[in-house]
């Protein structure tokens, strides 16, 4: 089955993220296992993860967690995520590498977002954005040239924003 969301490609811990969103009402892709699978294949970790019971309870905290921050600026739910595993340094043939160290693999898919965001906060925190249409609960790294991008989709919550503005205007 396709991934059924209206917004795709973002960074893995927005991408989490963007597994609720308004289409006809709340959607949310993790209610089940079938749709975590979903979400596995979407983000590249099908191959990392089962899409069971136990990953999708990890998967759900990490998405808790990764919001508290991003909305509340709160991080100890973050934290708690990435007690389960590590960034182990070592030295292979190929020179030094970084092991993501998981020892729980339902925790992976979680803890991989989690240090995602790590890295998007490290990297420009005020680049991470929520969808300036209030009716869009989608988030986004803004990657414009100078950082002034207000919409998940120019094409829609963008145009639904400057058409509802010039119709505000004629009436």
């Amino acid at each position: 089955m396709p991934d059924p969301r209206p917004h795709l490609g973002e960074p893995l811990a927005l991408d989490l993220l963007n597994t609720r969103w308004i289409e006809h009402g709340p959607q949310d892709l993790l209610t089940d296992v079938a749709g975590l699978r979903i979400w596995l294949e979407s983000a590249g970790l099908a191959d990392r993860a089962h899409a069971d019971e136990a990953t999708l309870k990890a998967v759900l905290a990490a998405r808790t967690a990764v919001y508290d921050v991003v909305v509340h600026a709160a991080h100890h739910g973050l934290d708690e995520v990435l007690e389960h595993g590590r960034i182990r340094r070592t030295l292979t043939e190929s020179g030094p590498a970084d092991v993501v160290d998981v020892p729980e693999k339902s925790w992976i898919p979680g803890w991989l977002a989690a240090d995602n965001l790590l890295h998007l906060l490290r990297e420009a925190p005020d680049r991470i954005r929520q969808c300036a249409h209030p009716e869009c609960v989608l988030f986004f790294y803004d990657t414009s040239k100078n950082g002034t991008r207000r919409w998940h989709s120019m094409a829609t919550c963008g145009n639904r924003t400057k058409a509802a503005r010039h119709y505000a205007k004629k009436t």
